[in-house]
């Protein structure tokens, strides 16, 4: 029979990793690769004062005022980072709500170690990628 071949070796050692992993792991795995699939960058990869596209899963959906007016702030996860998504002046805003899977395009700067889009613009999307 001889040795096998590479792909037989990593085949198997990628099915064991697979059986290793935590539901998070393989959630974030997925995210990941949608996120390939919408065009999107990885999140993780986005740089300070520069314009992306970004798309993931909302975690959660607050109303927090900034500096006296009202905004509706929205963590954005794609499974490589987070991206906090602000909407200035805006209390409430259709379909944005947890367990939502959004694409987004905008500016991102970094405050206080977060990465943050402000007023972005934005489009609801089916789960998985559609």
């Amino acid at each position: 029979m001889g040795t096998p071949e590479p792909a037989e070796q990593g085949g198997l050692r990628g099915f064991f990793r697979w059986l290793t992993k935590s539901q998070a792991e393989l959630e974030a795995e997925e995210l990941r690769e949608d996120t390939g699939r919408q065009g999107a960058t990885p999140i993780a990869s986005c740089d300070d004062r520069r314009r992306f596209r970004v798309a993931g899963t909302l975690r959660t959906v607050t109303l927090r005022p900034r500096g006296g007016a009202p905004a509706l702030e929205a963590e954005l996860y794609d499974g490589s980072d987070v991206i906090d998504l602000v909407w200035l002046g805006r209390r409430r805003i259709a379909g944005i709500e947890p367990g939502r899977v959004v694409r987004a395009e905008g500016l991102v700067s970094v405050q206080d170690g977060r990465k943050v889009m402000f007023n972005p613009r934005y489009e609801l999307r089916p789960a998985g990628g559609q």
